[in-house]
């Protein structure tokens, strides 16, 4: 017969919730984050927990159409995986959960891959869309992101209606400038145009068609023939 000390200690422990603000390392956010109720978000930016607060209209349409983008140019390149707000584990203190991801597959020569069921490693190009999330997402988030070599990083500003856009060299982001036409073509994906005023005002169609343009040139075509022969 057991006693109480042995059936006590081969009874599994739940986890203790997450608070925000705690400091933990990944494994065990990750442990405690995994017990949690479905549909609870959190992320751990520079080793301290984040719970982000409810989402506004605006955020969601903003988020929606940067899908519509980032999905689109996926189609038009094989071999190169658009995702949305899932959970990436880019070190011992730094698992956060980007509202969108474009990578290259592993097999093609990305620098992420999938284990568990999760994104390990650094996605090629990571994009938030923030409204009270400004702080988080210039801040630690960046900082994560650069310390753990995300190439590029996208940021779209609700609140002041802005798009940034950093490009990591030396280890460091450099904020880039729009070209002279006022779009963002992307270093690490050819053809991956961006207009941030069409991304602003909302409209699919604009956002498409300069998008069209830059997955119809020449440099976005070398791209897919060399993933296609990697």
């Amino acid at each position: 017969m057991c006693t109480m000390n042995e059936v006590e200690a081969t009874t599994p422990r739940s986890a203790p919730p997450l608070v925000p603000g705690e400091r933990l390392d990944q494994r065990a956010f990750h442990e405690r984050y995994e017990a949690m109720p479905a549909g609870l978000k959190a992320e751990l930016i520079g080793g301290v927990v984040h719970m982000p607060s409810p989402l506004s209209y605006q955020h969601g349409r903003l988020d929606s159409i940067a899908a519509d983008w980032l999905s689109s140019y996926e189609v038009a390149t094989p071999g190169v995986y658009h995702a949305i707000n899932t959970t990436t584990i880019l070190g011992d203190d730094s698992e956060p959960q980007p509202d969108h991801q474009l990578r290259i597959d592993a097999s093609k020569g990305g620098r992420s891959r999938i284990e568990d069921r999760y994104v390990v490693g650094p996605p090629e190009l990571l994009l938030e869309v923030a409204q009270t999330s400004r702080t988080i997402d210039l801040g630690g988030k960046k900082a994560d992101y650069e310390r753990w070599g995300v190439l590029e990083y996208v940021f779209v500003g609700t609140d002041r209606d802005e798009v940034m856009w950093f490009a990591l060299r030396a280890g460091k982001y450099h904020e880039k400038k729009a070209d002279a036409d006022g779009i963002f073509r992307s270093e690490v994906f050819p053809g991956l145009w961006l207009d941030p005023a069409a991304l602003l005002r909302q409209d699919r169609r604009a956002l498409r068609a300069v998008l069209g343009e830059g997955t119809a040139t020449a440099e976005h075509a070398a791209f897919v023939n060399r993933l296609a022969g990697h």
